[in-house]
């Protein structure tokens, strides 16, 4: 069967690579200390996208990383960044879909740690995905999923723009065919995908006036809506005019000295049986 094609929402625009530049800047720490990697594990990285994680994970394995990503604007930005730094043989990056991975046969079963961040959301049928990563790792390896539950957002004092707007974006994931809420059914996917699941967790994801990563948060917020304003408008619970006064709102209410943002990611990892 044709596997379905993945459904990324946000484009690979300059400005969304900034953000997600800025993006892995603030989340690679806490991912890198969840995953635990070992000396001279092999790492398959499924949407790899700038692969900042993916070297991340291969410097901490000291074994260069397999990065599987769909977007060639997304692999020719991941290598600039590699080189700019000197890394660029700390990784190899695959044009592919996460549903159709472009692995060769005696590559299959071969890998100690399969790795997905914020894919599952982006396409149509994550229990495929999650089936390819257990086909990828050797038999104990490790399968450790990173994605959201968009619904855990709290903002306070709640904005009523902000709302509105939050809502409209996470339910474009539906129109599209995605699945917002994929993050409270990662271990019920490893299950089904034939791992045993073995650690879940939630990684905090924000802060409040006065924090020196806030800023950063609202700007990855605004990034988030601005990538996806025309699946937004699409659902008809905004015009461009309200988008671009909601927009603004966002931001103003980041300026409050009384703002607070909670989100969290889902994680959870499992293992090939043996």
């Amino acid at each position: 069967m044709t596997p379905s094609t993945s459904h990324y929402l946000h484009g690979t625009a300059p400005e969304e690579q900034q953000r997600l530049s800025t993006l892995n800047r603030l989340l690679n720490e806490s991912s890198l200390r969840e995953i635990a990697i070992r000396p001279g594990e092999r790492v398959i990285d499924f949407g790899a996208g700038l692969a900042q994680l993916t070297r991340d994970m291969a410097r901490a394995a000291g074994v260069r990383a397999l990065g599987i990503e769909r977007s060639e604007p997304q692999i020719a930005e991941a290598l600039r960044q590699a080189r700019a730094v000197g890394e660029e043989a700390l990784i190899e990056l695959r044009a592919g879909d996460v549903l159709a991975p472009p692995l060769e046969a005696p590559e299959w079963g071969s890998f100690d740690l399969a790795h997905a961040r914020f894919v599952l959301e982006h396409v149509p049928e994550p229990l495929n995905v999650v089936r390819a990563m257990v086909r990828a790792v050797r038999p104990g390896g490790r399968i450790v999923l990173e994605d959201d539950d968009h619904w855990v957002l709290r903002m306070w004092p709640e904005p009523v723009e902000c709302a509105l707007m939050w809502r409209s974006y996470v339910e474009s994931f539906s129109r599209i065919g995605n699945d917002p809420q994929v993050g409270r059914k990662l271990v019920a996917l490893l299950h089904e995908a034939g791992a045993r699941p073995r650690r879940n967790r939630w990684i905090f994801f924000g802060g409040c006036a006065g924090d020196e990563v806030f800023p950063l948060l609202i700007e990855n917020m605004v990034g988030l809506f601005i990538g996806a304003r025309e699946a937004i408008l699409a659902g008809g619970q905004l015009d461009g005019e309200s988008f671009t006064a909601a927009l603004a709102a966002v931001r103003a209410w980041g300026r409050r000295p009384d703002a607070a943002l909670w989100f969290a990611r889902c994680w959870a990892e499992g293992v090939r049986p043996e």
